[in-house]
């Protein structure tokens, strides 16, 4: 069971968490249905995303049994079979889809379309350089949109970007941590990294960590934040991301993290901190504006 569990990758569920962010930023978490709803979205994309592990790791299987650390993922070293991770992919599938037609046809198909993408992802897209990191972007910003339709709630253009930039922050960070553990092997275990060059991929975080900070900074100021918000209040947690943003950095270029974000969110105390903080700040402010 331990070997299975393994597979799904549970840890990675931590992603899910950008469902929330509807609910978060609408101020509806006193609502006991939109609360449910959001969680049941969040277990409905947990699942799916276990399912497209499975077969990004039975498509990989070769190529991770030469990688120093993906060797040890469960397909790779031989204890969970081909037919066990199929059948399970299968039905984690019929689970989040199952979960999907209950919160409605929106939720369905923005599910449905992530799962399209990440299955393309295994199968051809993650040879391409940049857009593979693209992809993962976008999968990320179908998170949200996905969290927005269950509770039924519009989404924030200004969300959906910070959230798309922030996505590509952290997975080009991902790529600098595979290049310099794998050096010029790279190309060998990731055809894609082939094409990557670590000042390529320094300048790349340079430039999207640069509008990350502005797009989310214009979004606190936007005047149709503040007045959905009620006050100027959230321009006071720009601070508190520029440091979540730095400090990740500073694990790539010190410690080496990169590779895995959850990893490093789980590990590291001051980012953990760091983003506990903000979620309090972000919740208080919001939650004082949508009070009568």
């Amino acid at each position: 069971m331990i070997p299975l569990l393994r597979s799904l990758r549970p840890e990675q569920w931590l992603k899910n968490g950008f469902v929330m962010a509807p609910l978060i930023f609408s101020g509806r978490w006193d609502d006991v249905d939109a609360v449910v709803r959001s969680f049941a979205a969040v277990l409905a994309f947990s699942f799916a995303a276990s399912a497209t592990y499975l077969v990004n790791d039975l498509v990989d299987r070769e190529a991770d049994r030469n990688h120093p650390g993906k060797r040890e993922r469960p397909i790779a070293a031989g204890t969970v079979g081909l037919v066990t991770a199929v059948i399970l992919a299968c039905v984690l599938v019929v689970l989040a889809m199952t979960i999907a037609v209950a919160l409605g046809s929106g939720f369905l198909v923005v599910l449905a379309g992530y799962l399209v993408l990440t299955l393309l992802y295994s199968a051809v897209l993650k040879l391409a350089v940049f857009v593979d990191v693209l992809v993962v972007g976008v999968g990320f910003v179908l998170r949200v949109v996905g969290g927005a339709a269950a509770i039924e709630v519009p989404v924030s253009r200004w969300i959906l970007l910070c959230t798309f930039l922030l996505a590509l922050y952290l997975v080009l960070g991902k790529r600098r941590t595979e290049l310099v553990m794998l050096g010029e092997e790279a190309g060998d275990h990731r055809v894609v990294l082939g094409h990557y060059t670590l000042p390529m991929v320094d300048q790349a975080i340079s430039v999207v960590l640069g509008a990350t900070v502005l797009a989310y900074a214009l979004y606190t100021a936007a005047p149709e934040t503040v007045a959905k918000v009620g006050s100027e209040g959230l321009m006071a947690t720009v601070p508190i991301v520029l440091y979540g943003l730095f400090r990740y950095l500073y694990l790539l270029h010190r410690h080496e993290l990169g590779a895995s974000p959850t990893r490093a969110l789980l590990t590291d105390r001051p980012l953990l901190v760091c983003v506990l903080v903000w979620l309090a700040v972000a919740a208080a402010v919001v939650g004082m504006g949508s009070r009568p």
